[in-house]
């Protein structure tokens, strides 16, 4: 599929999402700087909101660096809980307009409309870009009068195209780029801006004075073959030129979920690393819940101090929704297939693959009547943390305690 396709595909990216979301709660943020994240040595920028771009800062960047370039910057943790809520109702809107909706994370996706009948589109069946720059228009207002938040939005006939453009005029943007604009619009930016053009790609091209689009969509094939690989040649000039004809694919089933931590100070104490543990496998058993979703293969990671990263995983016998089997076997991993030795733990996380629907498949004939009470206050907690908020209600077992203090049992 060519550049000049009749489809209309949309790309919507919401503005600043997470730091968008925390003004929204709270108005007196507006306008401020404001940076979503840890501000400890170690920590690093997950967001932040346009005010605090203006002094240069970005997201993965150090927040050394961050509380450097903009030190009256307002710092707030990572409530990853709550923008997930918000992704839900901003993605149930998205699906009433087309069933070809294919979330890219969890503030953007794709949405192809060609021949969709839709009420954004006064009821009329979408066939041009015209009526994709109409819908694409009252998307975002409803965006903004249902959830008070902005998105940006490219509206072009393929789904490289319509990314670049949503990211052109942001925030709060809508640009339509059909194939006529490529010359004027997309060769005059950066090289890089291309899918595929890395940190390490993009000095060779420009060392070879191919430091545009449009100079790559211009440049010899067996030229920028020597620079990047014929294969990558032949791709990196499809998307030059405009081409690209991947099709919109509606979600997936997802394949793993999993929660890390990177610690300001490398947890040494094993009851501190112990208790990590257990946060992490409590974050994601909560999320498995959330997405009806149970998996029978827990892994862990660790890294310590010198980066020196391990990965361990086993398979259990039956798909587990609960952190009481999660981290029982995240222990025995840690315990049976880590050698920290005298090493602090700078990074863990835990994850769970092999995912199916809760539920499906052959469950045990005799249920452990450990996990069944687990169950039932694990499902309790989850409808008073669904009323009252994440923070409503949590383990003892994580509370923090005065210093030297060891709890009694686990």
């Amino acid at each position: 599929m060519r550049a000049g396709s009749d489809r209309v595909i949309l790309h919507l990216d919401m503005d600043a999402f997470y730091a968008a979301v925390e003004v929204r709660a709270c108005p007196s943020l507006a306008g401020r700087p404001l940076i979503i994240g840890h501000p400890g040595r170690r920590g690093v920028v997950s967001t932040c909101s346009y005010e605090a771009r203006t002094y240069g800062v970005r997201s993965a960047m150090p927040s050394v660096t961050a509380m450097r370039l903009c030190p009256q910057a307002v710092w707030m943790p990572v409530r990853m809980g709550l923008y997930v809520e918000e992704s839900r109702a901003i993605a149930a809107i998205l699906a009433e307009v087309t069933p070809a909706l294919e979330p890219l994370s969890i503030d953007e996706a794709f949405l192809d409309l060609i021949g969709v009948a839709t009420a954004l589109n006064d009821g009329r069946v979408v066939e041009s870009l015209a009526d994709g720059r109409r819908v694409a228009a009252r998307l975002k207002e409803r965006i903004r009068n249902e959830r008070q938040l902005t998105a940006s939005i490219g509206v072009a006939p393929n789904k490289f195209l319509a990314k670049i453009a949503s990211d052109l005029e942001k925030p709060d943007g809508l640009v339509v780029l059909p194939a006529a604009d490529i010359p004027t619009r997309l060769w005059p930016l950066p090289v890089a801006r291309l899918w595929g053009v890395g940190p390490r790609t993009a000095p060779r091209l420009q060392g070879a004075g191919i430091r545009t689009i449009g100079d790559l969509a211009r440049a010899d094939r067996r030229t920028l073959a020597r620079l990047v690989g014929a294969d990558a040649a032949v791709h990196l000039q499809e998307l030059a030129r405009g081409e690209d004809d991947r099709p919109v694919e509606p979600r997936r089933d997802a394949r793993s979920v999993s929660e890390e931590r990177t610690y300001g100070d490398d947890l040494r104490d094993p009851d501190a690393i112990d208790r990590a543990l257990l946060a992490r496998a409590e974050g994601v058993a909560r999320q498995l819940r959330r997405d009806r979703l149970a998996g029978r293969t827990i892994r862990i990671k660790v890294r310590t101090g010198d980066f020196t990263t391990w990965t361990r995983a086993a398979t259990l016998p039956a798909p587990t929704d609960l952190a009481e089997v999660i981290v029982r076997a995240a222990r025995a991993l840690l315990r049976d297939r880590i050698r920290l030795g005298s090493a602090g733990v700078r990074l863990l996380g835990v994850g769970v693959s092999g995912l199916a629907a809760a539920g499906a498949g052959q469950g045990a004939l005799f249920p452990e009547p450990g996990e069944e009470r687990a169950r039932r206050v694990a499902l309790a907690a989850d409808a008073v943390r669904d009323r009252l908020g994440d923070g409503a209600i949590t383990r003892a077992r994580l509370l923090r305690r005065p210093a030297g203090r060891r709890p009694a049992g686990r």
